[in-house]
C-alpha cells in the first residue's frame, strides 16, 4: 500500500507538536518558580526550539525510516531530560515553600503533676488548684488558661507564685495540685541548683499550644546611588536596599517542632550586603547578660530570650547592637546532623588541637577537619576543652556554619541534592519570602562572584548575677561594650559598602 504524502508527515507532525507541547510546559514552570532571571529562561527556550527544529527535520518524513527513528531517540532523550529537570525543580520549589515564609510560632505551656498523682488527663484536674507565675510569661499562660477553661467548662483555679523555684515548691509540697508552665522553662530549672531534678519529679498531663505571628517590619526598597567614599566615617548608614539585609540566626538544641519557642543557643546575626557580595557574621555568648526586650530593663541570659519567642530574641538584638533585624533563620541543631549528612560531610576548620569532653570523645586537630554531622554537632556544642569556654564555641558554631556554606556553594552538592532537599524539613525554617530568596539566585546567577563570609565574635567577663528568668544567682557573661561597639562599626560599614578584611574582625 502506498504511503501518501499527508500519511508521511502527519506522525512527524503530531510527534512535534507533543514536544512543542512539553517545551512550553518546561518553561512555564521556569517561569513559575521565578529562580532565573528573564535572560536565561529565553536561552533555555531558545536551545530548546533548536532541539525541537533538528528533531522535527529529523522525524518530519516517516518513510525515511532511519532519519526517523533517530529523530524518536533524541525526542525520547529530550523528554526524558525535560523531566528529570522539572523533577528536581519541583523538589527545589516544595523544599523552599516547606522553610521559607514562615511566619508563626508556638509556645508550649504545659500542664505538669507530680509523678505519683493520679490524673492522667485535664479534665481529671479539673477541680485542681493551678500553680502559675505572677509575672513571668504571663501573656501565654493567661491564653493557656482561656484554652483550658473552654475545654473544662468551668473556671480554673489559679494560685500565683512569684519565682520558677517558688512554683516548683509550691507543686512539689502539695500547696498547688497542678502547674501551667512554659515547656522551655524545664531547661531552665536545669541551671538552677537544688532543682535539676525537678523534671523528673513531675509529669505532663495537658499540654496548650499557643500560636503567635512573627512580624517584623522590613525596610521598603529605596533606590540609592550613594557610595560611602571614607571607610573611616560610620556615623551614619547608606539607605538601606533590597540588596542589604540584617538577618538572626538562631540555633536551638531540641528534638521538639522547629516552630516552637525554645531556648536560643546560637545566637548570631548576619549582615548581608548582597551588592558588594558581603556577609559579617556576628556571635553573641548564650549567657551574655543583656536586657530583654519584655524585662523592663532587667538584664538575663540572652539565651532566655528565646523561652518568650523568636520575636523577644530579635528585638533584644536589636536593643543591643542597636540596629533592625529584618529577618531570622532558626536551626535545629539536633536536626542539622541530617544536612551535613545530607552534604557528604563539610569541613571545619578548628583554631585547636582538642578532644570533646562528651561522651563520643571526638578529637579535631588544629587546621581543616573532614567531619560528619555528629562530629559536626560536637564540635559546634564544645566548650569545656577550651579556656574561653563559651567564647570559642560561639566562634566554631560559625565555623560549622561556614563549612555548610563552602559546602553547599559547591559543585559537590549536585552529588546529594535531593537528599539534602528531603533533609531540610523539621531543622531549618526561615520568615524570608520565597520571592527574596529567588530574587538573590537570580542576581548570583546573572552576576556570578564569590561572597567573602567574615566572622566577629563579642566578648565579656564571666560573673555571678540573678538573671530576669530565674530565681537565684548563676552564672552570666557581662558584656564588653568595646567589643559590641566594634560589633556595631563592622555591621554598619557592610552596609554601608565598605569591604572589610579579616584584619578588620581580628580580637585586636
Amino acid at each position: 500500500m502506498r504511503i501518501t504524502k499527508k500519511q508521511d508527515r502527519m506522525p512527524g507532525i503530531i510527534l512535534t507538536i507533543l514536544l512543542f507541547v512539553a517545551e512550553i510546559a518546561f518553561t512555564v514552570l521556569l517561569l513559575y518558580t521565578n529562580l532565573l532571571s528573564a535572560k536565561y529562561i529565553g536561552i533555555v527556550f531558545a536551545v530548546l526550539l533548536v532541539l525541537l527544529l533538528i528533531d522535527h527535520l529529523l522525524i518530519r518524513k516517516f518513510r525515511k525510516q532511519i532519519r526517523f527513528w533517530i529523530g524518536i531517540i533524541l525526542m525520547v532523550i529530550i523528554l526524558a531530560v525535560l523531566g528529570i529537570a522539572s523533577f528536581y525543580i519541583y523538589k527545589t520549589v516544595s523544599a523552599l515553600d516547606d522553610i521559607t515564609g514562615v511566619n508563626k510560632e508556638i509556645t508550649e505551656i504545659n500542664v505538669y503533676v507530680k509523678q505519683d498523682d493520679a490524673a492522667q488527663s485535664l479534665m481529671d484536674a479539673a477541680s485542681y488548684s493551678f500553680g502559675i507565675l505572677a509575672d513571668l510569661d504571663r501573656e501565654n499562660t493567661d491564653t493557656a488558661l482561656q484554652q483550658m477553661a473552654s475545654e473544662t467548662g468551668g473556671e480554673v483555679s489559679t494560685k500565683e507564685y512569684s519565682s520558677l523555684t517558688e512554683l516548683a515548691d509550691g507543686l512539689l509540697k502539695g500547696d498547688c495540685q497542678a502547674i501551667v508552665l512554659n515547656r522551655a522553662y524545664l531547661d531552665v530549672f536545669d541551671e538552677i541548683d537544688n532543682y535539676a531534678s525537678f523534671s523528673s519529679q513531675i509529669r505532663e498531663i495537658a499540654s496548650e499550644q499557643v500560636e503567635k505571628l512573627v512580624e517584623r517590619n522590613t525596610p521598603a526598597p529605596v533606590q540609592t546611588d550613594v557610595q560611602a567614599e571614607d571607610s573611616s566615617d560610620t556615623t551614619q548608614d547608606a539607605a538601606v536596599t533590597d540588596q542589604i539585609y540584617t538577618i538572626f540566626v538562631s540555633g536551638i538544641d531540641t528534638r521538639d517542632d522547629i516552630t516552637a519557642s525554645s531556648r536560643s543557643d546560637v545566637n548570631i546575626v548576619l549582615t548581608v550586603n548582597a551588592r558588594t557580595k558581603q556577609v559579617l557574621m556576628i556571635s553573641t555568648p548564650r549567657d551574655y547578660y543583656v536586657p530583654l526586650s519584655i524585662s523592663n530593663g532587667v538584664p538575663d541570659k540572652l539565651t532566655h530570650a528565646g523561652i518568650y519567642g523568636i520575636n523577644v530574641c530579635m528585638d533584644t538584638l536589636n536593643m543591643l547592637y542597636d540596629t533592625d533585624i529584618n529577618y531570622y533563620f532558626r536551626l535545629n541543631f539536633a536536626g542539622f546532623v541530617q544536612i551535613i549528612d545530607a552534604l557528604g560531610g563539610i569541613t571545619v576548620d578548628s583554631d585547636y588541637d582538642f578532644t570533646t569532653q562528651n561522651s563520643s570523645g571526638y578529637h579535631f586537630t588544629k587546621g581543616p577537619n573532614q567531619v560528619n554531622g555528629d562530629q559536626a554537632l560536637a564540635f559546634c556544642r564544645e566548650r569545656y576543652a577550651f579556656s574561653a569556654g563559651d567564647r570559642q564555641r560561639g566562634k566554631d558554631q560559625m565555623k560549622v556554619i561556614q563549612g555548610v556554606i563552602n559546602k553547599a556553594t559547591s559543585p559537590d552538592i549536585l552529588k546529594n541534592y535531593l537528599s539534602l532537599l528531603d533533609s531540610l524539613s523539621g531543622c531549618f525554617e526561615t520568615n524570608i519570602p520565597y520571592d527574596v530568596i529567588t530574587s538573590l539566585v537570580k542576581q548570583q546567577l546573572d552576576e556570578g562572584g564569590s561572597w567573602q563570609v567574615l566572622s566577629y565574635s563579642v566578648d565579656g567577663t564571666g560573673d555571678t548575677q540573678k538573671p530576669y528568668s530565674m530565681s537565684q544567682k548563676a552564672y552570666v557573661m557581662v558584656p564588653d561594650q568595646t567589643t559590641v561597639d566594634k560589633a556595631k562599626t563592622l555591621m554598619q560599614k557592610v552596609r554601608q559598602g565598605f569591604m572589610l578584611s579579616e584584619a578588620d574582625v581580628s580580637a585586636q
